[in-house]
């Protein structure tokens, strides 16, 4: 597919889905096509001691994403590219979108295990106007060959220090970057402003990062920020937030 943007996302990241709602923004305003790619949290990471350097639930959440990823790559497999937009978007909003499900008490190990399920995945599938049917790719690991490739695609733009999203504009010779890494949707009269600077700067031939670890939580039900409030600032050092040592 040519498309505008290329942008590789794995579907339990919070930032990826922050910034996916900004380049939904920027695409109406601009008509830009996208191309919704795969990259997995749990593949990058999988020489990393889960246990040693990351918080807990990290472990489950990013296995569910890698499980989500089968769904996915079965969905373009057998109902186009096109699917990947409207599937990644209910995926976003089941899992964001919604406050923390307080009556069932759950730890936050088991609610991102749950992303992982049938139980989780079919009414997400139906919202897409998906067959149910492609939940059973969520304990396929044939599938994972394909999410591997794409995955090492992304990095191939970026280098191995990073997380998701990988954005890749105006592909194949134009400009990728990792993130950016937003905590609050712009307003609609600024995105394709920040848009373009964000891309002015990744055009320059000589730039390589600009960074800071502090991060607002994001603005998102899930994290119990609302629209118009600001998160908690964390530090997530190392790119994520990684426990101490």
């Amino acid at each position: 597919m040519d498309a505008d943007i290329n942008f590789y996302f794995d579907p339990v990241c919070p930032f990826a889905w922050m910034t996916s709602k900004w380049v939904r923004q920027v695409q109406a305003q601009r008509e830009y096509t996208v191309d919704w790619r795969f990259i997995s949290l749990r593949l990058i990471n999988a020489h990393v001691d889960y246990d040693a350097h990351f918080p807990p639930e990290y472990g489950a959440g990013h296995t569910a994403g890698l499980r989500l990823l089968r769904v996915a790559a079965r969905a373009r497999a057998e109902h186009g590219r096109e699917s990947i937009a409207r599937l990644y978007e209910a995926f976003g909003t089941h899992i964001f979108e919604a406050a923390p499900d307080t009556a069932n008490q759950r730890t936050e190990g088991e609610v991102r295990e749950r992303r992982g399920t049938h139980e989780f995945v079919e009414p997400i599938l139906a919202q897409a106007g998906l067959p149910l049917e492609l939940a059973e790719a969520l304990d396929d690991g044939s599938w994972d060959s394909e999410i591997r490739q794409e995955t090492d695609e992304a990095l191939a733009l970026t280098g191995k220090d990073v997380g998701t999203p990988i954005i890749h504009f105006e592909p194949p010779a134009g400009v990728a970057f990792f993130g950016p890494v937003i905590s609050r949707l712009p307003e609609e009269r600024s995105a394709a402003e920040l848009w373009d600077h964000v891309v002015g700067l990744a055009r320059f031939p000589g730039f390589a990062e600009l960074k800071r670890s502090l991060r607002e939580r994001p603005q998102l039900p899930a994290f119990g920020v609302a629209s118009g409030t600001v998160g908690q600032q964390e530090d997530w050092h190392g790119g994520s937030r990684r426990q101490k040592k």
